[in-house]
């Protein structure tokens, strides 16, 4: 078995969404002055590679403490989009990974837009999803979609009407993935546990790949 980290660092210079502030770290104590080493962490709960809740968006969706633990592991499977020359995702493109997508829990969507992280790029009009391909996917039994990019809607989008046809389905969204190229199986295990924090809208987490190598 092959572990391989999906997740950016939480750092005090990282990217974060338009509009929201940098984490902010502060050393409380220390070894020479305390015995012992603790900090402060200060951040908005979608920084860094993070999962949305549906009560993120939706009225009423649950939070992430009010879904069951399991809704966080499961098996994934990568769709390889990173040669679309159109920014926006279309059924049609989808459609060649049906088979694999009606086998898993997740799936993720590995437009190669990771390359810009720490660029201002990265922020740019980035590869995103159709409503029409939301849909579409929305029909499978999945339990959440994954993206290697800030959003899964359109930068520009004040709808998001690609986050809502997810969270109507009470899939989770799984922003800002990393290291996508480091998997070369078609289906692995994906965790993805937030913290476990009353009413989360949202939550930074440690996504992993659990690669058997011998399969």
């Amino acid at each position: 078995m092959r572990i391989v980290d999906l997740t950016h660092t939480i750092h005090p210079e990282m990217p974060v969404f338009p509009g929201t502030e940098q984490p902010v770290i502060t050393k409380t104590n220390t070894l020479e002055k305390d015995g012992f080493c603790e900090v402060i962490i200060s951040m908005y709960s979608h920084t860094g590679t993070h999962i949305d809740a549906p009560a993120h968006i939706l009225e009423n969706g649950p939070t992430l403490d009010k879904l069951d633990v399991g809704h966080f592991i499961g098996s994934a499977t990568i769709l390889d989009l990173s040669n679309l020359e159109t920014k926006t995702i279309s059924v049609d493109d989808l459609k060649n990974y049906e088979g694999r997508i009606g086998r898993s829990d997740f799936i993720i969507i590995k437009t190669g837009w990771g390359k810009h992280w720490g660029d201002k790029k990265y922020f740019d009009v980035f590869p995103s999803l159709s409503v029409e391909a939301a849909e579409w996917l929305a029909k499978f039994d999945l339990k959440g979609i994954g993206i290697d990019a800030i959003s899964i809607d359109d930068i520009n989008s004040t709808t998001f009407s690609v986050h809502k046809t997810f969270f109507r389905k009470n899939m989770v969204v799984i922003e800002n993935l990393t290291n996508l190229d480091s998997i070369k199986k078609e289906f692995f295990t994906l965790s993805i546990l937030p913290l476990k924090t009353k009413d989360a809208d949202g939550s930074p987490v440690r996504a992993i790949a659990m690669v058997d190598e011998q399969r």
